[in-house]
């Protein structure tokens, strides 16, 4: 796992800053998300604060939204409103390289939060994670990521 200011590396899921919230009078963050083949960015998961758009640079996106699956390929842009229950992964052969907006942008900072507590802790530890996602108005589906991970062949990033 690495950590910098600019860049978050964790397992196979990557996440570079490229402005935040001071970049942009408070109005979103835009962050470059990359994600190696066959992995889930993350559990089923909605946001109580936040929208993301995401638009696709390279590979394939697969975004799972309120149980329907959608592929976004290079130039596409996928919505991710708040409050709808939503994942993501790669379903191709190469890594997936995807800009994403999040506004406003303040949960752009819980990727390093997450980075910082996985190398703390070396393993997930799910009261710690549930503690970070509740001050940022995450809630997880765990229930929905297993039989979502095995009808795809995905493990988490």
């Amino acid at each position: 796992m690495e950590i910098t200011r600019d860049a978050v590396q964790i397992g196979g899921f990557g996440t570079r800053f490229l402005a935040n919230g001071d970049d942009t009078h408070g109005a979103y963050a835009l962050i470059e998300h990359s994600l190696g083949p066959g992995l889930l960015g993350a559990p089923p998961h909605r946001h109580a604060h936040e929208d993301e758009v995401s638009y696709v640079l390279a590979g394939e996106l697969a975004v799972w939204k309120d149980g329907v699956v959608s592929i976004a390929k290079p130039g596409a842009v996928a919505r991710k409103p708040r409050g709808e229950w939503h994942t993501f992964w790669n379903p191709g052969d190469v890594p997936v390289r995807f800009l994403e907006i999040i506004s406003p942008p303040g949960f752009a900072l819980y990727f390093h939060e997450l980075g910082a507590l996985l190398r703390e802790t070396g393993q997930p530890d799910p009261a710690r994670i549930a503690e970070l996602a509740g001050r940022y108005g995450l809630e997880f589906d765990f229930d929905a990521m297993g039989p979502l991970a095995e009808q795809h062949g995905l493990k988490l990033g």
